[in-house]
């Protein structure tokens, strides 16, 4: 009888323990609407006396070359900070336009039939005005100072984790849309170089030609609202406060149309062997990890880290996938949402399931705004969320959002509490980054969205007040809440 009981003690005490995290959420956290609304575009947080426009000879051979540094961190500035004569209504009408263009590319992308997105050889000439890059999804939301060439010349670039080339207008233009800083001239710089033709590098490209003159290779990279950037593949140094890092290949663009902001170029940050990450990972240890903060409550810039330091002690890791037809993204495995303390019905693992032929998944990206959901889930844990919200006033919609609320003169309100289950990381959302005000005059909205394709895309909103980690050499991402400070 005795054993018995022992018996049955332990098997109490063991399920008890085996219970999964969620069980005890809390319910509702508190959102003080007064404190949140649309901000302005401030001014861009640079500081000219630290990030010199151009640097001189001497400054720059008394810099560091990035091999021997551990980390570099960079602060991150939101796009709209370059169309400060647009106001706040302004720049969020901008905003989501730009995020449904961005999604629609990036679903069309993921789309395609496997073996579509495979490397070719270098095309003799020019380019097919048909050809669409493999990195059609369109340009991020964050970009920061870099100096490009030597002497460095500094100027600003979009960091996007879900494009893979570098590349940034050059003189001289053919066709060059208008940029905040003077355009960048590689005949001025003593480390500029192009890339022969029969260069790994250049076979690497989706869209690859070769100026059959010079023997050099030639890049374009289209994007799905028809902007492109046309030019030649090439090696410079990238100085990141006056830390350098040598032969990044990048593209530099004559001919750069479309629907750009300001900025000289992009960043990419994506998991392809072209990006950023993939040419420098050796001496970054390939780690990197941003933390974006909130610009609506904070005048604390967001900031961008690469090598060690990147990786946060209290992050909370998930396992990345692979897609077998796009290297591009960076794939997740997302098992479930809880709403109000308890798990949303019908929203598993299967809704999100990345297929043996890269159909579906889920993926991380700084380029986007809000969160896509494939559609069956998006309405089940809407539908969670207005029954916990059922004493809010509700709001008619407003965009592409179908939950809103109108909180005007209210100084605090509870909302259900919305948490996302990644596979081993229980990413537990503050209010802010779910319920956000969309006009000036107190109505807020369910900051996600549905998707009728079937990739969903975790957005830049949800990511706020995280450092989001790139730990690429273990394969994993990570949330750390709280990482901007």
């Amino acid at each position: 009888m005795v054993g018995r009981r022992k018996a049955l003690l332990f098997s109490l005490c063991f399920f008890f323990l085996s219970l999964p995290s969620f069980s005890s959420l809390p319910s509702f956290q508190t959102l003080f609407p007064n404190s949140h609304s649309l901000p302005c575009a401030s001014p861009v947080s640079f500081q000219p006396d630290s990030d010199s426009e151009s640097l001189l000879e001497s400054e720059f051979e008394s810099g560091s070359d990035s091999e021997s540094s551990s980390s570099i961190t960079l602060n991150l500035d939101h796009i709209d900070a370059l169309s400060s004569n647009k106001t706040p209504d302004e720049l969020f009408s901008s905003r989501l336009q730009r995020d449904s263009r961005r999604v629609k590319s990036i679903a069309t992308l993921a789309a395609q039939i496997p073996g579509r997105n495979v490397t070719h050889a270098p095309r003799p000439g020019g380019f097919s005005s048909s050809v669409v890059s493999g990195l059609s999804q369109g340009s991020g939301e964050y970009f920061t100072r870099l100096g490009v060439g030597t002497p460095a010349r500094y100027v600003y670039m979009v960091l996007d984790t879900g494009s893979d080339i570098v590349w940034l207008q050059c003189a001289p233009c053919r066709r060059c849309y208008s940029q905040s800083d003077p355009i960048f001239d590689p005949r001025k710089s003593k480390t500029y170089a192009t890339i022969p033709c029969s260069s790994p590098h250049c076979r690497r490209l989706d869209s690859a030609g070769c100026n059959t003159r010079r023997k050099t290779c030639l890049y374009q990279v289209s994007y799905g609202d028809g902007s492109f950037t046309v030019g030649d593949f090439s090696t410079e140094t990238l100085t990141f406060r006056r830390n350098r890092v040598k032969g990044v290949a990048l593209g530099c663009g004559h001919d750069n149309e479309g629907l750009f902001v300001g900025a000289a170029g992009l960043l990419g940050l994506g998991k392809g062997k072209l990006s950023f990450p993939g040419q420098t990972g050796h001496r970054f240890n390939q780690k990197f990890s941003y933390c974006l903060v909130d610009r609506s409550a904070s005048s604390k810039p967001s900031s961008v880290v690469f090598g060690n330091a990147a990786v946060s002690r209290i992050a909370r890791f998930t396992p990345l996938l692979s897609n077998p037809k796009l290297d591009t993204f960076y794939y997740v495995g997302l098992l479930g949402i809880s709403v109000g303390g308890t798990r949303v019905p019908g929203v598993t693992a299967s809704l999100f399931k990345l297929d043996q032929i890269g159909n579906g998944g889920v993926i991380i990206d700084s380029g986007t705004s809000v969160t896509r959901l494939i559609r069956p889930a998006y309405i089940a844990m809407r539908d969670a969320f207005r029954v916990g919200a059922k004493t809010l006033k509700r709001a008619p919609d407003f965009s592409l959002f179908d939950t809103c609320f109108d909180l005007s003169n209210m100084n605090e309100v509870k909302v259900p509490t919305v948490v996302l289950h990644f596979r081993g990381a229980d990413v537990s959302l503050p209010a802010t980054n779910y319920l956000i005000p969309v006009d000036t005059n107190g109505k807020f909205c369910f900051a996600f969205a549905g998707t009728m394709g079937g990739l969903s895309i975790i957005g830049n909103i949800q990511q706020q007040g995280f450092r989001v980690v790139y730990d690429l050499a273990s394969s994993r991402v990570g949330f750390a809440p709280g990482g901007c400070a």
